[in-house]
């Protein structure tokens, strides 16, 4: 299917420039959002400047195998957001429409596990407040960002199974092969929620490992 097969929804003239104008708006949001997680990072990196050690022992004690599953997780829903995508564009709506559900299904995955650990963390005392389990100076602001970058994450994430469930939707009511280009950009912002979740893997729980 081409972009002239589009349906054009109002109030665009043309179905390449809806096509255009999306895009360029997810575009948009992004560079915001890669400015606001940067503030996050840039936080994270003075931290780890002044207190290298405290920041390396803070990390040793994240649950590294739940980030890893979430990685795996979240990696392969990826994988299968990028396939719909491409699948809706060789107007092969059915299979759009399957890895839709397992995008889905690993984002949802990826949240449960989220909230597993999450939980695992307030039994460890690892929330920043109070009571909390760690001494040194790097250690707090360490796990600040931790609950605040994959909280934000989180949210993210689940902005994206809502995009995701109207994309279903259309799907269930078969008008998923007029709407490419909502395709287009709901991967675009799905794979933005993935690359953020890399580079958080990688701050904090690759930050107290050789």
């Amino acid at each position: 299917m081409t972009e002239a097969d589009a349906a054009v929804h109002e109030p665009w003239p043309s179905a390449p420039r809806e096509d255009v104008g999306l895009q360029f708006a997810m575009w948009v949001f992004l560079a915001t959002e890669v400015l606001f997680f940067g503030a996050l990072f840039f936080f994270y990196a003075v931290n780890r400047w002044a207190h290298p050690q405290e920041v390396s022992g803070a990390s040793h004690h994240a649950a590294f195998w739940y980030g890893v599953s979430n990685t795996v997780i979240l990696t392969l829903s990826g994988f299968c957001m990028a396939v719909a995508d491409r699948a809706l564009k060789a107007s092969l709506a059915r299979l759009a429409t399957a890895f839709l559900w397992a995008t889905f299904a690993l984002g949802a995955a990826f949240l449960l596990v989220k909230g597993l650990e999450y939980h695992k963390d307030l039994d460890d005392s690892l929330w920043p407040g109070p009571g909390f389990a760690l001494t040194g100076a790097g250690a707090r602001p360490f796990w600040s960002f931790y609950w605040i970058s994959t909280l934000l994450h989180a949210i993210h994430l689940t902005i994206g199974l809502g995009v995701i469930g109207r994309l279903l939707l259309i799907a269930a009511r078969g008008r998923l092969e007029s709407h490419p280009i909502s395709m287009t950009v709901s991967t675009l912002y799905w794979e933005f929620v993935d690359m953020v979740w890399l580079f958080l893997f990688a701050l904090i729980y690759l930050a107290g490992h050789p």
